[in-house]
């Protein structure tokens, strides 16, 4: 008769949970969210491969050695962020709404681990990787490129750069923060 006791008295102790009104809508426009954008970032992903993989083909890049390297790493990492939106997207797909709360909230404290793992180690890691590659692609620019036009390539390079960086920074804060709304609204 004890053990039953102490069972209810913890049982009153748990904290009570808040559910939304729509909970259900409001995980499945979150999620459904995230997934279009992850869908979109593939898309233009996808098209730069494409246009790295022609200006390789145009420009003849396989026949000098700085050339192939600049881009294929530039072209390697596109891909490899490409497989890991994919892996994401499977993992997010596997978040499904008909499993019981504590079942969601795990795998989906799992996902976001994940992505805090692909933001905050292999996003920067592949983006310093994509810069490297451009830039092996420099002297040759300079060596077939006119001078103000290398100039301008050059210039112009760093704020598209910078600006890149904080549009990926801007989208890694907003999906963190839509995934953390999601695990405490939980």
């Amino acid at each position: 008769m004890n053990n039953f006791e102490e069972i209810k008295s913890n049982w009153k102790k748990q904290p009570p949970v808040n559910v939304p009104q729509n909970g259900l809508e409001e995980v499945l426009k979150k999620v459904n969210g995230i997934s279009g954008k992850q869908k979109i970032t593939n898309i233009v992903l996808g098209v730069t491969v494409v246009v790295l993989v022609f200006f390789m083909i145009y420009v003849a890049g396989f026949k000098n050695k700085d050339v192939t390297i600049g881009l294929s790493i530039m072209i390697g990492v596109l891909i490899i962020r490409v497989l890991i939106e994919l892996f994401s997207l499977k993992n997010l797909k596997q978040l499904a709404v008909i499993l019981d709360v504590e079942s969601f909230k795990t795998k989906l404290l799992k996902y976001y681990k994940s992505r805090i793992t692909v933001h905050y180690v292999f996003t920067p890691i592949l983006f310093i990787s994509y810069v490297l590659g451009f830039i092996l692609l420099l002297p040759s620019f300079k060596k077939h490129l006119s001078e103000g036009f290398y100039n301008y390539v050059v210039i112009s390079s760093v704020p598209v750069l910078i600006g890149l960086c904080i549009f990926i920074t801007m989208h890694i804060r907003k999906e963190i923060k839509q995934l953390k709304q999601l695990s405490k609204g939980l």
